[in-house]
């Protein structure tokens, strides 16, 4: 009897479900999607509807011309990719591509791959969900037709390599790492004094210790706070009242996919895209349920496990049920949270993935367990000198609950909580005083996003979905749009006043670090100039409530209450007029800010994006003298750099010393640093710093370089400024920056040409430039 095949998107979770379901069935992976739009006319056509047009890519004919094969021979096919809209579209592609019957199809879904949801699964398949499948469909198209019409908007108007790209999402979300760029630059830091007094009190052991008490608020100078210490000299220190009050906290809600993110960020130091990739390898192994979820729920069946679980290792007292409600009604993957399978398995194996795993199980737990509770005092301190009060405040645990197994981490935009112990304190007490201090403190900017914090409020805003929250990142980081990296801080002078025992006020001046970041999201220039220039063209693509409205959509062609076609052409008609009225009118954007003038020759400074990035420019092209060039630093910024810190890139010229008898320089020219050696350049390795560069990683670079043009090339024609090279596709011509083919018969005697018949080639290949052959289309 012919077995069953059943087809699954990844090899891991083939080989899991085969050994489930035992002979009857054939377990093979697709790798993934097996079709993709066809990339001539963006794979769309716009006449009809905006049908799309698919193709199997070459890298996934091997694996279609196997599965092809395997169906013909199945009793019957079964489709088992994952449960979320993308799963569904690679269902539905299958079938399309297998030649089967969407009608009669067999179509399983499952949250978790373990033997009771797989034979549970396939005892009541289903079939293809076309509204899903719709969905997605309209997705694709909508970021393919946004992505091919725009981006070769910014080829034209920003220039730069033909790298530049836009996204629905992906340009909003450098949107707001620019915004909050900007923030921090015009953030001007106000100064207040905060008040703190020292005292000392036995505890319930008769020894002394001590604790702290806040003074007042609004003390805006250095002036009012020393009143405020001198108000306070020869003062007696009574508890003028006590107030207890029971407090407790609750346990967060089990992962979804954006929280996991936001927690592995916080708490392991995983960046988004790791976090997916090991939840992913967990998920295939059998270990968590599925990792992309905008549901909090938790099953019957993994509530029960969880109750066992706790009274089992921590007693009936730690356990509470809770349900948790979704924020997000409209979820697209409303099924269950991201949690362990078996929730008797603490740990696992896999040493790359323990961490994460591990993370996942106390989240898990900690969700149904009891509150913590605490005792919160609060002791107002009379001073006899004044009307003002000292608060003390402490907080005792007094049932641990969730907090025996887990605490949520903060961002750290959020104030973290400081509160101690207080001795035993009575009303009326009088207090031992040691000293008061008044420090200055300054108020901070926003802190720039980190990937973590950046899908947090892309969530809040109802941007993207989670399975668009890892490539976002990834695709604004890889266009150079945005850079992941520290930030060193800055020294500042902080001043402190302090009142003795002894009813003396001394003043100090301390010393801070302030402004430090690590792992953080910074803008590039390149990626400012960008935002700007989209906001201002296209202020639709760029509105965050419009993209949110977007999303929506999608959330309403999934439940099958609107067609997808009509939701894109609301979209692309509107956005169609608006590419070509920007390509017809817009000005070239170059990010241009004027620092200043030159005091040397009185001409003016500009910082300005150019071909290569972001650079300083001395004097205009038209000048009788060329301009000067210099690029910017890695740490420096054309919104930010000043005229002193731009004159100083063209100091640069650094002699590094001898080598093979020649001197070694580095500089930056307009085309990025460089190295000169013997009347000859060389473009810096990209990890090269100019300023710091050595003469011992210099010399290696350049012999290396210098080995690999000796290699490529064959004749130099210097008079004449040709080149006569080897290439991927055997010899060619190279005059000034144009290269020209050779024939199979030129190519084979290159090194024989003389600069006449190169000539006549190069004339030739002018007058008659070869036809462009078109891209056969690939069979769908």
């Amino acid at each position: 009897m012919a077995k069953n095949l059943l087809i699954v998107e990844s090899p891991a979770k083939a080989k899991t479900i085969e050994k489930i379901l035992g002979n009857d069935f054939e377990v093979k992976s697709s790798y993934g999607h097996i079709r993709d739009l066809e990339k001539d006319d963006m794979g769309i056509d716009l006449n009809n509807n905006y049908a799309p047009r698919y193709t199997v890519p070459e890298d996934k004919e091997k694996v279609v011309k196997e599965l092809k094969q395997l169906a013909k021979k199945a009793g019957e096919v079964w489709l088992a990719s994952d449960e979320d809209r993308e799963g569904e579209s690679i269902s539905w592609h299958l079938a399309e591509v297998l030649g089967l019957d969407p009608a009669v199809t067999k179509r399983i879904v499952f949250h978790e791959i373990t033997s009771p949801a797989i034979k549970k699964a396939v005892a009541n398949p289903r079939l293809i969900d076309m509204n899903l499948v719709n969905a997605q469909q309209a997705r694709r198209v909508l970021d393919r037709l946004v992505g091919f019409e725009l981006s070769p908007v910014l080829w034209r108007k920003i220039g730069m390599q033909r790298s530049l790209s836009a996204g629905r999402v992906q340009s909003v979300a450098v949107r707001l790492i620019v915004e909050r760029e900007r923030e921090i630059n015009n953030f001007t830091a106000e100064s207040s004094f905060k008040v703190e007094a020292l005292f000392a009190a036995k505890d319930i052991n008769g020894k002394n210790v001590t604790f702290k008490a806040d003074g007042p608020s609004k003390l805006n100078s250095a002036q009012s706070a020393e009143q405020f210490l001198a108000s306070c000299k020869s003062a007696d220190y009574k508890v003028a009242d006590i107030q207890v009050k029971p407090a407790k906290r609750t346990p967060a809600a089990p992962f979804t996919t954006s929280t996991l993110q936001q927690e592995a960020s916080r708490k392991l130091g995983y960046s988004v895209g790791k976090t997916m990739l090991l939840a992913q390898k967990l998920y295939e192994s059998g270990k968590i349920t599925y990792m992309r979820t905008d549901s909090v729920n938790l099953s019957d069946t993994a509530i029960q496990d969880i109750q066992q679980e706790i009274t089992q290792s921590y007693g009936k007292n730690y356990y509470q049920p809770r349900k948790y409600k979704n924020k997000n009604e409209g979820a697209q993957e409303a099924h269950e949270a991201i949690r362990p399978t078996y929730m008797n398995s603490h740990t696992v194996d896999d040493a790359d993935a323990r961490r994460l795993y591990e993370l996942i199980w106390k989240r898990t737990i900690a969700s149904q367990m009891s509150d913590a509770e605490f005792e919160k005092t609060i002791a107002k301190i009379s001073i006899s000198t004044n009307k003002d009060q000292l608060t003390a405040t402490g907080e005792v645990l007094k049932f641990d609950g969730f907090l025996k197994v887990y605490m949520e981490g903060k961002d750290d935009e959020e104030e973290e909580d400081t509160e101690g112990m207080l001795p035993p304190l009575a009303v009326q007490q009088q207090l031992d005083f040691k000293e008061m201090t008044a420090t200055e403190k300054f108020t901070r900017p926003q802190p720039r996003y980190t990937e973590a914090s950046l899908v947090k409020k892309l969530e809040e805003l109802g941007i993207g979905r989670p399975s668009t929250y890892a490539p976002t990142i990834s695709t604004i980081m890889k266009r150079n749009y945005v850079e992941k990296r520290d930030k060193e801080g800055v020294k500042r002078k902080v001043n402190l006043l302090r009142l003795d025992k002894k009813n003396e006020i001394a003043k100090e001046v301390l010393e801070e670090n302030t402004g430090a970041e690590k792992s953080k999201l910074f803008p590039t220039d390149l990626g400012m100039v960008v935002t700007d220039f989209l906001k201002q063209h296209f202020q639709k693509v760029m509105d965050y409530n419009f993209t949110a409205r977007i999303e929506e959509e999608f959330d309403e062609i999934a439940e099958g209450k609107m067609k997808w076609n009509n939701m894109i052409d609301a979209f692309y008609k509107p956005f169609h007029s608006n590419i070509e009225v920007t390509l017809e009118t817009a000005e070239r954007a170059k990010g241009e800010r004027e620092l200043g003038t030159d005091p040397t020759t009185g001409k003016r400074v500009i910082a300005r994006m150019g071909r290569y990035g972001p650079m300083v420019q001395i004097g205009e092209a038209n000048d009788e003298e060329k301009p000067r060039f210099a690029k910017l630093k890695a740490t420096q910024s054309i919104e930010t750099i000043s005229i002193d810190e731009a004159m100083e890139l063209f100091k640069l010229p650094r002699n590094l010393g001898l080598f093979e008898g020649q001197d070694v320089t580095v500089n930056i020219g307009r085309f990025g640093p460089y190295a000169a050696h013997d009347k000859k350049f060389y473009s810096l390795n990209k990890e090269m710093d100019p300023y710091s560069v050595s003469l011992e990683e210099v010399a290696p670079m350049i012999e290396e370089k210098r080995k690999a043009k000796d290699e490529r090339t064959i004749k130099v024609f210097e008079k004449e400024k040709i080149q006569l090279l080897r290439g991927p596709y055997g010899p060619y011509i190279k005059q000034g920056l144009r290269n020209y083919k050779l024939s199979k018969e030129q190519q084979e005697k290159a090194a024989d040409l003389t600069i006449e018949e190169v000539k006549a080639i190069i004339e030739d290949l002018k007058a008659n430039p070869p036809k462009k052959v078109a891209r056969k289309k690939k069979a769908k």
